[in-house]
């Protein structure tokens, strides 16, 4: 085994015993972002066409660690193409506290 993935096999393990969940299905960018997609709609009792969901996506992407916790932390609000709000959470606040 190779130093990266015995590395990479320790972080797993720490990780896992933290109660994270391993997911060996999310192999790169497309199945990351399907996963978010299904997790979001679940949280926020909504479905985002893909249009809808490249856009939202657009908004939350922050480049900024401090603006990004503040996005995590906080109720927003998403404007739909047809003009009516959506007021999501991208994590379950409720359950957190």
């Amino acid at each position: 085994m190779t130093k990266e993935a015995q590395i990479e096999e320790n972080l797993i393990k720490q990780l896992t015993e933290l109660k994270y969940i391993y997911r060996p299905d999310i192999v790169d960018r497309k199945t990351l972002e399907q996963n978010f997609k299904a997790k979001f709609e679940a949280l926020n009792r909504v479905r985002l066409s893909n249009s809808k969901f490249l856009r939202l996506r657009k908004e939350i992407i922050e480049p900024d660690v401090f603006s990004a916790s503040k996005l995590l932390r906080e109720r927003q609000y998403f404007q739909r193409e047809d003009g009516t709000p959506l007021h999501y959470t991208l994590i379950n606040i409720k359950d957190c506290l």
